[in-house]
């Protein structure tokens, strides 16, 4: 026997004095007031305003077709003393799709954690519930606080063959729906991306740059399992990437630049034996050393400055200078 763990209910709850009513979109709505006889004279409102009696059946209140905008309190009032019968809060909305179920190990060989959310929104509360089994034997998935859609497997025993089965049930008033994923370890090995990426230009080399990074911050232990790193980079004028696979050391230096051109510069990283690679990290920019324009000598300056001057202030050739000379 399986003891599914609840690690998510969204809740929502109202006054003892009020009913909450689920309704699936595009359903047909049928609203009795209170104990009152169908024949009674009443009124009916939505969040306040009068509901036209066009939609009234008796005392009855038919919704044809409802949709999400029709959301909100019904309120029933005996017709002469306006005293309130009935009172529900209608929510509309729809049951859940098969949700999407992701296992991962950032920090192998601590454990790894599974995520979850809906491909589309139900517009009502969800409860999710998830199991985990290692072979024959239950595991406690811990409730992350923040997001509050993860939970965590500690690894009891390191390099198990044994397959993990998880199984994500997602329920709201209008129906359910599960999924369920089976992995070995080895499989969902997936490091963060590397951090503190840096480039710098190489000085008086215009086509070298180096780039240095970190071993992402969550990976406990590289000295005993050490990643690998992958290089891309590529001028911002160009779209195609070039690529440097290294198995060691967190530095690199790019050697065929070209001169001048800035250049955008990513890394991932992956466990050297098993697994797959990370996301790519947050993209660096950094543009080749360039020799510095050289500047003219002083005395050059000063001829060039007083040549200027003298033509500036040079009054305009004339007919009569001209004849002077």
């Amino acid at each position: 026997l399986v003891t599914i763990h609840t690690v998510y209910v969204q809740s929502h709850s109202r006054g003892d004095d009020s009913h909450i009513q689920y309704e699936r979109v595009g359903a047909d709505v049928t609203m009795k007031c209170g104990s009152m006889d169908w024949d009674a004279a009443v009124t009916w409102t939505a969040n306040g305003t009068d509901i036209d009696e066009s939609h009234l059946n008796g005392s009855y209140l038919i919704l044809k077709n409802v949709d999400l905008t029709q959301s909100g309190q019904y309120s029933c009032y005996e017709g002469s003393s306006w005293h309130l019968k009935y009172q529900t809060y209608l929510r509309v909305g729809t049951p859940p799709k098969e949700p999407v179920l992701m296992c991962r190990s950032n920090n192998y060989p601590k454990g790894f954690y599974c995520s979850w959310h809906l491909p589309t929104p139900t517009y009502i509360p969800n409860s999710f519930n998830i199991s985990v089994i290692h072979g024959t034997k239950e595991m406690v998935c811990e409730k992350d606080v923040f997001p509050k859609n993860r939970c965590h497997i500690r690894y009891l025993q390191l390099f198990s063959t044994v397959k993990y089965k998880v199984t994500l049930t997602v329920t709201n008033a209008l129906g359910k729906n599960s999924t369920t994923a089976t992995f070995d370890e080895f499989a969902i090995v997936k490091p963060d991306p590397p951090e503190s990426v840096v480039a710098k230009p190489v000085p008086n080399n215009p086509r070298r740059l180096e780039v240095s990074w970190q071993n992402p911050s969550s990976w406990p232990d590289p000295e005993s399992f050490p990643l690998k790193f992958f290089l891309r980079y590529r001028p911002l004028i160009l779209d195609q990437w070039q690529h440097v696979e290294l198995s060691d050391g967190t530095s690199h230096t790019i050697t065929d630049a070209y001169a001048g051109k800035e250049y955008i510069i990513q890394v991932a990283a992956k466990d050297n034996d098993i697994g797959t690679w990370s996301d790519w990290s947050v993209a660096v920019h950094a543009t080749p050393w360039t020799e510095e324009p050289k500047h003219l000598t002083t005395e050059a300056q000063v001829t060039e400055t007083t040549s200027a001057s003298t033509s500036s202030f040079m009054p305009p050739p004339t007919t009569k200078i001209c004849d002077k000379g």
